[in-house]
């Protein structure tokens, strides 16, 4: 009876573990996520080191620019980054947009911004080196992602070695 009870454990495991990997290849929020598929957008600079930065001196930031190098307009549907303590702010011809924060801590906004054919926009990623506290401190590497209607996907980064 023991042996049923186990064989059947380990089936229901399998299952799971399968159904999970599955779901990932699913589409997530009604966007694809084609992570091999690039972008027709393209990053002025796909890493930006800020090197060594104090937590005592509070928010660090920098400006990407993004521009869409196709034949067509794209709309980038969603903006996200790696980890709570950075953000990403995106400006638009009307104003700002944002934060674009990690996904699942909280509630994130649509970017649905159209970046027309040639057209580039600005994206401010911002850092706060106090937002893990005193075990925050040393080396850093945050994305930040943009997904477009298609699911296709750009990424870029920034690094820096945090000090007390």
């Amino acid at each position: 009876m023991n042996k049923k009870i186990i064989i059947i454990s380990l089936v229901i495991l399998i299952v799971v573990i399968g159904l999970f990997f599955w779901g990932q290849s699913i589409q997530r929020d009604g966007i694809s996520q084609n992570l091999n598929t690039k972008s027709s957008l393209v990053v002025s600079e796909e890493l930006y080191d800020f090197g060594t930065i104090s937590m005592k001196d509070g928010l660090v930031d920098h400006m990407f620019k993004i521009t869409n190098s196709s034949d067509k307009n794209i709309e980038v549907k969603k903006i996200y980054t790696s980890c709570m303590c950075t953000n990403a702010y995106l400006e638009t011809i009307n104003g700002e947009k944002g934060p674009f924060g990690m996904e699942g801590m909280g509630y994130i906004p649509p970017a649905n911004e159209v970046i027309g054919i040639g057209e580039s926009r600005n994206i401010k990623v911002v850092y706060d080196p106090n937002a893990h506290g005193p075990a925050g401190v040393g080396r850093i590497d945050r994305l930040v992602y943009l997904t477009d209607e298609f699911g296709n996907m750009l990424q870029f980064e920034i690094k820096a070695v945090v000090t007390p």
